[in-house]
């Protein structure tokens, strides 16, 4: 008997600064908020959401990313744990549009790559967290 899990339910990347980082996820990915802690949270409201650690959870699709403001450290994909984080597109077209949104806030970026079975455009959030765009190979 195996496991058989069906798709990812969320991926928590730990962070330095969660206002910077909050700041460069929504300006890029523009996704809804899905659990983050009310300012005037009460007691009871605390506690249900303390596995927040003081960050924010944004739905994507049918997973959710969440931001975890605990890091001390910056991010090296060489060592044991995450390597990067790739987000699908659909097209190739939705490629470029992310490469012109890439280059108009100014984030560097690899280009575009044909990787065969698709293409890929990788970059890097404020952390040094090595995300990627993927679009199947049409």
């Amino acid at each position: 008997m195996q496991i058989t899990p069906r798709a990812f339910a969320h991926v928590r990347l730990t962070v330095t600064d969660i206002d910077r980082s909050r700041a460069f996820y929504e300006d890029l990915f523009g996704l809804p908020v899905a659990f983050e802690l009310p300012p005037d949270a009460d007691d009871k409201t605390r506690e249900e959401l303390s596995f927040l650690f003081g960050g924010v959870i944004y739905q994507l699709g049918d997973s959710l990313l969440g931001l975890r403001p605990v890091a001390s450290d910056r991010f090296d994909e060489d060592r044991v744990g995450l390597d990067h984080v790739s987000f699908a597109v659909s097209s190739r077209e939705e490629l470029e549009a992310a490469r012109r949104v890439l280059d108009d806030r100014g984030v560097p970026h690899a280009g575009i790559k044909d990787i065969g079975v698709g293409c890929i455009l990788e970059f890097r959030d404020p952390d040094n967290i090595a995300l990627e765009l993927f679009a199947p190979a049409s």
